[in-house]
């Protein structure tokens, strides 16, 4: 007799099927939560910029020693974050999320009694090791969760990065110059709720894990061509001068620019802090269309465009009267920013599973190369005025026509099937 049964799958063939949906799925609660997490960071981070004009003025420093607050934050977090995402990468650690945020909880609480420079600097040290710890896993999971929609995945938790950022000025207009530097404290309950929802995730990564999630990774039998290694490290060297450019003169703005309208402009501290949030807020708008823009232009098209794009709002800047400055600030964050995410997943093909290691690299540089930044720009302003040291600013976008040198979707997209 004919048997019409389907065939009975194997427990391989089954293990492979649920493996394969593990990878496909696309997990919104956790990308929602990863992005509210990174949400909390960065509004953390946020705080010391923020608190700039503060300390300035309560422990009488000078431009230059704030760039060395903010080189001393945003190098802890770069030199750390490549480490981090390479261990993780060989042996992931769901119980680095929640630990991270645990560090951050102790560096705000410091911070808002440290009553000298070394203790400020010691405080911003400890936020910068809870971000390096964030970073490099919290993109893992942001991948793992994306399913097949990778780049949208990337924009969902860069913007709630982003938004933390821009939310910075508001934070001095809000709490910093009506509480002072004790304002500092209440972001201890918002430390306190990312440890919660860290937790959260850190679960489902670790279910996920057990469940046999796995990040694909090349073959490594098989030997890449030299010429190919070769063109993957230019690739690699132009990207991260890209990202070396675009922290330089988001430092100068972020940083500096609220002094800058001050200076010239005769603005309040509140008032100019508004300005700062515009490009900041319109920077996280940016980070969120960058993924479906480079989608239909392509990645390394969408890296050129937001760069060059940004030229000259950047050289008009520093012209212009108050509600030009304004508009400029929006444009000029909007089109820079949109490239943001889409340098990490660009970075992510160029390395495919070694996702936690060309992460944090990437991130990690930003961060530390927008300290150095702001510790150059400091010095800068120190020796030659603040007017000067914008108008040199200015012209740091135009070295984005380098990215016509990368390779582009295609040529990407062939090196993954191959």
């Amino acid at each position: 007799m004919k048997n019409n049964s389907a065939p009975i799958a194997s427990p391989k063939g089954i293990e492979d099927t649920e493996s394969r949906n593990l990878q496909q799925a696309t997990i919104y609660r956790i990308l929602l939560a990863v992005s509210f997490v990174h949400l909390f960071n960065d509004s953390i981070q946020a705080v010391i910029p923020a608190i700039f004009p503060i300390l300035k003025d309560n422990m009488l420093l000078s431009f230059a020693q704030v760039g060395w607050i903010s080189f001393a934050l945003n190098m802890t977090s770069s030199v750390i974050q490549p480490v981090i995402g390479y261990a993780a990468d060989r042996k992931p650690r769901p119980i680095l999320l929640p630990l991270g945020m645990c560090c951050t909880f102790a560096g705000v609480m410091l911070l808002a009694y440290a009553g000298n420079y070394t203790l400020v600097l010691i405080s911003v040290m400890l936020i910068g090791v809870g971000s390096a710890t964030f970073h490099p896993e919290g993109m893992r999971v942001a991948h793992m969760a994306a399913g097949l929609r990778k780049g949208l995945s990337q924009s969902i938790f860069q913007v709630g990065g982003n938004a933390g950022q821009s939310l910075g000025p508001m934070l001095t207009k809000w709490i910093f110059i009506p509480f002072g530097q004790m304002g500092a404290l209440s972001f201890t309950i918002v430390a306190a709720a990312g440890v919660a929802v860290q937790t959260y995730v850190a679960r489902w990564y670790r279910d996920m894990l057990k469940d046999g999630y796995t990040f694909r990774k090349k073959s490594s039998v098989r030997r890449i061509d030299p010429a190919r290694s070769k063109s993957i490290l230019n690739a690699t060297i132009i990207l991260v001068f890209l990202v070396f450019v675009r922290s330089w003169y988001g430092a100068s703005i972020g940083s500096y620019y609220a002094f800058y309208l001050m200076d010239n402009y005769k603005m309040s501290l509140d008032n100019a802090q508004v300005y700062i949030f515009m490009y900041l807020a319109a920077g996280a708008v940016g980070t969120f269309f960058g993924g479906p823009l480079a989608d239909r232009f392509g990645r390394r098209n969408l890296i050129l465009m937001s760069m060059v794009g940004t030229v000259p709002f950047a050289l008009v800047l520093p012209f212009v009267n108050q509600f030009w400055a304004g508009v400029l600030l929006l444009i000029g964050g909007f089109v820079l920013l949109s490239s943001f995410s889409v340098t990490v997943i660009y970075a992510q093909m160029l390395y495919p599973g070694n996702i936690g290691t060309i992460s944090g690299l990437i991130t990690g540089l930003a961060f530390g190369l927008g300290g150095i930044g702001s510790l150059v720009i400091g010095n800068l302003i120190d020796y030659i005025g603040i007017t000067k040291v914008f108008v040199a600013c200015g012209f740091l976008p135009l070295l984005g026509l380098l990215a016509l040198l990368l390779p582009d979707d295609d040529k990407l997209e062939q090196w993954a099937a191959d």
